[in-house]
């Protein structure tokens, strides 16, 4: 029974925590149609912990503390959308404990659990598949830039290091490189934008070209600072990872895709990049007799 009762206390502080967050972001939101989404969405989870807390009438019930400033704080850098798409990750948890919950719950509180977590599959992800956000639509650009500058640019070090094996010149390289492909990939979004009349194609070309010379200075900045070959590679190659590793986590969020798929992919297509760049740099220096004595 004290088993049971601390389930109870622990569902009625999870839901009563995301009442109050969902009440803070509808409270922050600007747009109308997004703050009276997540007013019905505080609404429900309001309902949900009323239902846990009549289990336990007895107990007074706290919000987690810490989940009351941090999640706000989380959607000021990182939007509504991904925000409330990773509380709604937790909920999916929840779904499976409530299940497991129903043969012990009481006889006449069992529709209502259903009731519950039907509403937690289905209605909660409908409502926030309804919310609207502008950074949600340019993420198409910011991956073509910064997935493709993190494989591409990978590469040209890469090559650089087997031909050269300076780090000096892979770093120059690379950012020369990333400079002038910046600068083509912001004007092919700038082009491919323009038709359509939903997005700035001013915005999207400098979201695309931003994000992937961003990325050409933090992957190259190892090869300036250090001389040493293979730690330079390594240091560098490991910003690249977690570089995709916080883009692909961030998307496979709003997007509601695996994780571990997505960037098991990105990174096994990076570093075979760079393997086999670095393998061609190798053979062309050989063939022309270029190392890192003639720099």
């Amino acid at each position: 029974m004290y088993n049971m009762q601390k389930q109870y206390l622990n569902r009625a502080r999870n839901e009563l925590t995301e009442h109050l967050v969902y009440g803070k972001l509808a409270l922050r939101e600007k747009k109308p149609e997004n703050r009276e989404l997540l007013r019905k969405l505080s609404i429900q989870e309001k309902a949900h912990y009323e239902f846990w807390q009549s289990l336990i009438s007895d107990i007074e019930v706290k919000p987690y503390f810490a989940s009351l400033h941090l999640i706000p704080l989380l959607r000021s850098v990182l939007g509504v959308t991904f925000t409330t798409k990773f509380l709604e990750t937790h909920e999916k948890n929840s779904i499976a404990i409530y299940e497991g919950m129903l043969a012990t719950m009481p006889a006449e509180r069992q529709e209502h659990l259903k009731a519950i977590i039907e509403e937690e599959r289905t209605h909660e992800q409908s409502l926030i598949g309804e919310l609207k956000e502008q950074r949600v639509s340019y993420i198409g650009f910011i991956a073509l830039g910064l997935a493709d500058a993190i494989v591409e640019i990978t590469g040209v070090h890469a090559g650089f290091l087997g031909v050269t094996r300076s780090t000096l010149i892979a770093g120059i390289s690379g950012t020369i490189v990333g400079f002038s492909a910046a600068i083509s990939m912001g004007s092919a979004a700038y082009l491919q934008a323009k038709q359509d009349p939903e997005k700035s194609a001013i915005i999207s070309a400098f979201v695309t070209a931003f994000s992937y010379f961003g990325s050409v200075i933090l992957l190259a900045l190892p090869y300036f600072l250090i001389r040493d070959m293979i730690s330079a590679f390594a240091i560098s190659t490991s910003v690249g990872i977690v570089l995709l590793a916080m883009f692909t986590f961030y998307t496979s969020v709003v997007f509601d895709r695996k994780f571990i798929r997505e960037f098991g992919e990105a990174a096994i297509l990076m570093l075979s990049t760079a393997v086999a760049s670095f393998i061609l740099g190798d053979v062309i220096g050989g063939v022309f007799h270029i190392g890192a004595s003639s720099f």
